[in-house]
Formats: structure tokens, sequence, C-alpha cells
């Protein structure tokens, strides 16, 4: 039987082909852009879970979200309106956000949501390599944990709902 997960889209290459649209100046702030999409989107998975510990956890995450976007956002002056100019030069990256995850089991939302956190904390890693001053570069290892620590949630809730498919 095929791994599941295995017919789901790569999320590490999705982000890099977005990545390969913009400046590099800006990739910071269109990543943080996806968070604060990813931060809704784990709202609306907080509101149609039924254990009120995951709604927590997953509420926890999209806290974690816009806490990477804030403080990858308070590195730039303008990121405000270096944020809407990106916006205005694609205006499909919100659809493409949630097309991907458009009509897909929960179960694999989490799993590729899990996928896109580790490659985020990879990314934040590789740009903290490069930045020009401590506080970039301690700010984007940060981020990095960040995307860890939801990434092991979605990981555990993945987990825990594939035990439960096999005991039935």
């Amino acid at each position: 039987m095929a791994d599941p997960s295995s017919e789901l889209p790569n999320i590490a290459e999705i982000l890099g082909r977005l990545l390969q649209r913009v400046p590099e100046s800006e990739r910071p702030l269109l990543v943080a852009i996806a968070e604060r999409l990813a931060a809704e989107r784990y709202r609306g998975w907080a509101k149609r879970v039924r254990e009120p510990d995951d709604e927590a956890r997953l509420a926890a995450c999209a806290g974690r979200e816009d806490e990477i976007a804030r403080r990858v956002e308070s590195l730039h002056a303008d990121a405000a309106a270096i944020q809407r100019e990106i916006l205005v030069r694609h205006p499909d990256l919100p659809e493409i956000n949630r097309s991907i995850f458009a009509d897909r089991p929960l179960e694999q939302q989490f799993a590729m949501q899990a996928q896109g956190e580790r490659a985020g904390a990879g990314l934040w890693r590789l740009l903290a390599q490069g930045a020009g001053d401590t506080e970039t570069r301690d700010t984007y290892l940060a981020c990095a944990g960040l995307e860890e620590e939801s990434a092991a949630v979605l990981d555990a809730l993945v987990q825990r709902s594939t035990a439960r498919g096999r005991e039935t």
C-alpha cells in the first residue's frame, strides 16, 4: 500500500518556487505573509477539531505563526508597504495557499502543514546563516524553533489519527 503522504503536494518545493518570484531582499517578508495565512488556517482547524486540547494546541500554533510574522516584519521599517507590493505583484498567492489544502481530509492537511513547518524552519536557518547582523540572525533562528514546535504538534495529531485508524 502506498504511503498517503507521498501523494501530497511537496510544500517545500512550492515554497521554493514562490520565493523565486520575489527579490532575495523580499523573501523573508513573503514568508511572513505565508505565516499569517497559515495562522488563519490553524484558527480554522481549531474550530473543526473535537478535542478541546487539540483546539488549544492548534490555537497556539496560530499564535506562533503570527509571532514569526511579527518578528520578521519588525526587522523591516517598511514591512507593510513591501508586503502590499508583493501581493499587488502576485495576487495569486492567497489562492495558491488556499488551493493546496482545499478538499483534503484534515489529517492530510496537518501532514502537509507539518512538512511546511519543517521547510520553514530550514529556510529560517538558511537565512540566519546569511544574516548581516546578530539581531536578524537571532530572530531567524528563533523563528526556526517556533516552526518546529508547530510541526511537532501536527505530527502528534497525525500520529494519533493514524493510530486510531488502525484500531478501527
